[in-house]
Formats: C-alpha cells, structure tokens, sequence
C-alpha cells in the first residue's frame, strides 16, 4: 500500500475513535509510557503537544514535571522545515495554534540534542518494526538523524494506529520503543546494536 493511501486510511481511523473513549486510551498510553524504565530513567524529555486526535500527551508531560524532569516540546521552523527542542514548565500559555491545531511554543529555551534522553514522537501509524508514518513532512526523519542525539526514540500511538508494515525509503528513520494504550513494544532493528 501506498503512503499516502495508507495515510488516508490512519486519518480517518483517528477520526473514529470518540472523544471519552481518546480520553480513556490517552490515559492508559500515558500509564504505559511513564511505567517504562526509559521514562522513570530519563532526566530530560522531549515529547510532543498532541494534535486534537492523537493520543494526549499532557498526563505524561505533568508526571514528568512532578518526578523532577525537563520537559521540551518540538519548536517548528516552518520556514527552514526542521524542529528544535525547547523547554517548557507550563501547558497553559506561551504557544501560537496553527490551522491543524498544532501547538508551536512561541518561545523557549533551546535543550541540547546531546542531553535529552527520551523522544516520544507521534504518527499516523506505526509497525511493530518500529518504522513510523508521519504526516509527510520529514521532520521527526530529519531529527532523528541528528548525530547528536543519542536519546531512546519511542512512538506514542493508539492500538488502532499499529499496522503490519509501514512502507519506508532510506531517509525514514525509526523509532525503538513503541507504546500504546494495550502494550508496550521494544524493537531490535536499533542502529549501531
């Protein structure tokens, strides 16, 4: 299957997935994911603000803050098409909301590359390979391959979100570590081990 009908598909399956039953799933991700010894682990956090229908981010973010970790959040450059981390201490203020419902931090302090131990990274879907589809614009791909950034990657989705094989090219860059609201899944095609 093709990328963008496979993309199609995931969209409207987000779609399906009602309000109380996305809150419900939410939570359990977000159990699953600060349950994870990469999480209880890590110092500094990078994850991302959620769009409307994708698993939301906040409990996991307000557990991180109250266990004494950094928290960033992607900073997007929609002009030079690549993100930087930056540290947050709040959800309430601070941010531009774009057409989609993205929330951008409207400023931040930058985190190194080389001090955030944990990406948790949405998509459209996922494969239990640990490839990843996103929205199409590369940014994750493009993060990911910074060689300065020695962090676990792991994909946050819903159950519905994993798929059997997410087609890839070589500039796709995968995650390690997959965790959704039924299980959490460690993947071995990680680079260089």
């Amino acid at each position: 299957m093709k990328k963008s009908q496979l993309r199609r598909e995931l969209q409207s399956c987000l779609l399906d997935i009602g309000g109380k039953e996305r809150t419900e799933k939410s939570r359990r991700a977000c159990q699953n994911l600060v349950s994870t010894p990469e999480f209880q682990n890590a110092s500094s956090i990078m994850i991302y603000l959620s769009l409307p229908h994708e698993v939301d981010t906040s409990e996991a973010i307000l557990q991180a803050w109250q266990s004494g970790k950094t928290v960033a959040v992607p900073k997007i450059s929609w002009q030079q098409r690549h993100m930087i981390p930056v540290k947050i201490n709040t959800l309430e203020t601070g941010f531009s909301v774009g057409t989609s419902g993205l929330r951008n931090p409207v400023m931040g302090v930058p985190i190194p590359f080389e001090e955030i131990d944990l990406v948790v990274a949405p998509a459209l879907g996922f494969d239990k390979q640990g490839n990843r589809l996103g929205r199409g614009g590369a940014y994750y791909d493009r993060f990911f391959a910074n060689e300065k950034l020695k962090a676990t990657r792991c994909g946050l989705a819903f159950s519905e979100q994993l798929v059997e094989a997410i087609p890839t090219t070589d500039s796709d860059e995968p995650v390690y570590l997959l965790v959704t609201d039924k299980e959490v899944i460690y993947v071995n095609s990680r680079k260089g081990v």
